[in-house]
């Protein structure tokens, strides 16, 4: 492959998304492979150095704002006829209405995952917090005598320290796994947005 049929292929690939966008990014990855170039790599070299196609679709997709790709599918072409704006009138009692449904599925969706993560976390404090608890009752019965109850604190003290830190790498995990998960998520509805511009 060569610099101008990646610079096609990247083209193809962004194809859907605002225009002047495409063509930003178009000449951006075009200077990066000229530099490369001149620095006295191989046209292949550099190619390859840039990265695929795919990764760097990826990545432009995952930078545009959700809000721009919007504002740019909604926004006419053309000036609005007199019929259409009255259908758009008429019919705005449905598709308001299935809009703004699907907005509310989709941040609620959004908010009950970030919600699971929020808890397993105050789990983990609850749980750090119950070992430390445990270590200063263990000193003040100690102090006043209770052996018995010092050492059951002890061991319950311990007990939560231990839960405490395998509960930390599982709500890292857990945050990490929800990170991508709901950037997979925004990249996927930019994508529906821009295949159905594409597909027009």
């Amino acid at each position: 492959m060569n610099k101008q049929e990646f610079l096609l292929s990247l083209r193809k690939g962004l194809s859907g998304l605002p225009q002047d966008d495409i063509e930003e990014r178009l000449s951006f990855y075009s200077e990066i492979i000229d530099d490369k170039i001149e620095e006295g790599i191989s046209e292949e070299q550099a190619l390859a150095e840039t990265g695929s196609v795919d990764e760097i679709v990826s990545r432009i997709i995952a930078d545009i704002p959700l809000t721009k790709l919007v504002k740019d599918k909604i926004t006419p072409k053309r000036k609005l006829l007199a019929p259409e704006i009255l259908l758009l009138i008429l019919g705005s009692p449905i598709w308001l209405s299935l809009a703004v449904t699907v907005l509310a599925v989709i941040f609620s969706l959004y908010i009950s995952l970030w919600s699971i993560v929020i808890s397993l976390w105050s789990i983990f404090v609850c749980l750090a917090a119950c070992s430390i608890g445990g270590v200063l009752v263990c000193v003040i019965f100690a102090v006043g005598g209770n052996t018995a109850s010092g050492l059951a604190m002890l061991a319950a003290g311990a007990l939560c320290a231990g839960l405490a830190i395998f509960a930390f790498f599982g709500c890292k995990a857990a945050t990490k796994g929800t990170l991508i998960l709901t950037k997979k998520m925004a990249i996927w509805i930019k994508n529906c947005f821009r295949v159905k511009e594409a597909a027009q």
